[in-house]
């Protein structure tokens, strides 16, 4: 999100990492903005892709197909929470739908102002309209109705955007990120849709001393 007077910026950020597979990355989005701007706080759009860091943990596959119960409990969840705050929502026929063509184009404008509806835009191909995000036609036309360049599908396609989404990801987990929705204040992590209020009034007034970095985490119990 970019705020052209440097005077008008709100005095707080925060990083949204996110996957576009994910329904609670789609609530996160469509609820932050407006929560987002009425606690004064910039929210930092950064895409992400969860499918290298469960691999990392042993995963072959989403934990919820993975884990059926928990993957039932999910989709009746989302459910829940959209009905809840009164975001659109019907559940796609494919769950969950690869968005590495919609991360690729994300990132080129992850901080330009054309990000935050792009994004919203693709959420809703998924989880509203039930469209395949990773078909360059539904994205194309998402692009056209933005009023966006087709250049941005092309480049997509392109070594230095791949690029920029694996060093992305990889920055993910080195932060820590194991699901999505996280959220960054500083160092200090919140994961989930039902954190993102928490993440908000942290960056508006933090209420404990600076989260221990994963390393030093790591560290810690190697001398145990």
């Amino acid at each position: 999100m970019v705020h052209p007077d440097p005077a008008s910026r709100p005095s707080a950020t925060i990083e949204m990492w996110f996957d576009f597979a994910s329904p609670y990355s789609y609530l996160s989005l469509v609820r932050g903005g407006p929560l987002a701007a009425q606690a004064g706080v910039t929210v930092v759009l950064r895409p992400f892709m969860l499918g290298p860091i469960f691999k990392a943990q042993g995963w072959d596959d989403t934990p919820f197909r993975l884990y059926p119960s928990k993957g039932l409990y999910m989709l009746r969840d989302v459910v829940r929470r959209a009905t809840r705050f009164g975001v659109p929502y019907r559940q796609p026929s494919a769950v969950p739908r690869l968005g590495l063509l919609a991360a690729r184009i994300a990132i080129q404008g992850q901080d330009e102002a054309w990000c935050r509806p792009f994004c919203e835009a693709v959420f809703r191909e998924n989880f509203v309209h039930d469209r395949d995000i990773q078909s360059p036609a539904v994205i194309a036309a998402v692009l056209q109705a933005l009023g966006l360049p087709s250049t941005l599908l092309e480049q997509a396609g392109e070594a230095p955007a791949k690029a920029a989404l694996k060093a992305q990801t990889e920055a993910a987990a080195r932060r820590g990120v194991f699901g999505a929705p996280s959220f960054f204040v500083g160092e200090e992590m919140f994961w989930g849709d039902d954190r993102l209020e928490d993440a908000l009034a942290w960056a508006r007034a933090p209420g404990l001393p600076p989260a221990a970095s994963p390393a030093t985490l790591a560290g810690s119990a190697l001398q145990k």
